[in-house]
């Protein structure tokens, strides 16, 4: 019996990411309002075990913002040069390359209230680390703290538009932005 319990929590593990890889395509490529059903349909489960996983929609939405947080944005903050500068300029360049290619996942995570501090956490302390980093190297202005880099982040961010599908305007403004951290 101990065996069975075991298989069932792996079956279950493994539809919950079947369902969460399946929902983060389906919301970008047919839109904020793919249904659950085509999303049960797409990660081959029944919309019974989709909705027995995620009771609720703004659940599931949750868990595909904290994947593309932990899959996709945690990755491109840990790449390093050594730079102290560079490392924590990468770093937001690369947050704000993920979440323009994820413009939908976006906006359904801000309209569900999933963009929360809960979901930011591990991504705020990489931040916090690189920032500490290049304060004590002396490339940034010494008063600054985490939350002045998610606003820059947020900043660069309402930038992105469907028209600009290379996302050159979010790099532009990041890069005036960036500018501004700079020591005075």
């Amino acid at each position: 019996m101990a065996g069975q319990g075991r298989t069932l929590r792996a079956d279950a593990a493994r539809n919950y990411e079947r369902i969460v890889d399946a929902a983060v395509v389906a919301f970008e490529e047919a839109g904020p309002a793919v249904t659950l059903g085509e999303i049960a349909r797409r990660a081959d489960v029944s919309v019974a075990t989709v909705y027995r996983r995620f009771r609720a929609r703004d659940q599931l939405v949750r868990a595909v913002f904290d994947h593309v947080l932990s899959t996709e944005v945690e990755p491109a903050l840990g790449v390093g040069t050594g730079d102290p500068w560079r490392d924590l300029v990468g770093a937001l360049e690369g947050t704000v390359a993920v979440l323009a290619r994820r413009q939908v996942v976006l906006s359904l995570a801000r309209e569900s209230k999933a963009f929360d501090v809960d979901s930011v956490r591990q991504c705020l302390r990489t931040l916090e680390h690189l920032l500490r980093r290049a304060i004590d190297a002396g490339a940034v202005r010494p008063e600054l703290e985490v939350r002045d880099l998610a606003a820059v982040l947020v900043m660069a961010l309402a930038t992105v538009h469907p028209g600009d599908p290379r996302c050159a305007d979010p790099r532009r403004y990041l890069a005036l932005l960036a500018d501004g951290l700079r020591p005075s």
